[in-house]
């Protein structure tokens, strides 16, 4: 009987365990979609708004499940949107808690290629006294582009390390294949700043095809 019982508490509470997960899962998505819609949103109050909700979802995700990577990173995501909606001028507590979200999501998942590439642009753009260390965020932002063959920001972010050392050449190919995936997702801001880097470096971008022609307008 005693077996039975032990058995039936392990059943009851097995469907509870994986249904929070799941749910932790979704808020996660959810929290991470409000992020990326703030990003594209140009009214502040309302960018302001998604910020805040995905922030308030993914705290939720991160207590129901404390090791879920994806919950962690749209956590570290919404906080870093809300601590540079005024501008790159972030309060020291609220920075040192975004990157704590960021080494958690690398901590429990060091293959997570969003939390790879915002960790190495990050180390390429801060200072020494707040982490920043350029040549640790470049060796990162060449793996990210070693793994993911459409990583446009670590591409971005690498053209302009190689345009701003001299490697114009460099700078140019990751430039071109930055380029090309944007234009292939209808990004059109990185589309832009892929077309600056190369006019700098000396490159020429090729025209759209037809369709990305219309997808860009």
């Amino acid at each position: 009987m005693r077996a039975l019982a032990v058995a039936l508490v392990v059943a009851c509470v097995a469907p509870r365990s994986a249904a929070a997960e799941s749910s932790a899962s979704e808020l996660a998505a959810k929290a991470l979609k409000a992020c990326e819609d703030g990003r594209q949103t140009e009214a502040r109050t309302e960018r302001e708004a998604r910020f805040t909700d995905g922030q308030a979802l993914a705290e939720k995700a991160v207590a129901l499940d404390d090791l879920s990577a994806d919950a962690h990173f749209a956590l570290f995501c919404n906080l870093g949107e809300l601590l540079r909606i005024d501008g790159e001028r972030p309060s020291f507590s609220g920075f040192r808690r975004m990157m704590s979200e960021l080494d958690r999501t690398l901590a429990l998942r060091p293959d997570h290629v969003d939390a790879l590439a915002v960790k190495g642009i990050l180390l390429t753009r801060l200072p020494r006294l707040l982490g920043g260390n350029a040549r640790e965020g470049e060796t990162i932002l060449r793996h990210v582009i070693s793994i993911d063959q459409q990583a446009i920001s670590s591409r971005l972010a690498l053209a302009k390390i190689c345009a701003e050392r001299g490697d114009r050449e460099e700078a140019a190919r990751l430039a071109t294949d930055a380029l090309e995936y944007a234009r292939a997702q209808s990004r059109t801001a990185d589309c832009a700043e892929a077309e600056t880097i190369l006019a700098d470096a000396g490159g020429t971008p090729a025209a759209p095809h037809a369709a990305e022609r219309v997808a860009l307008r």
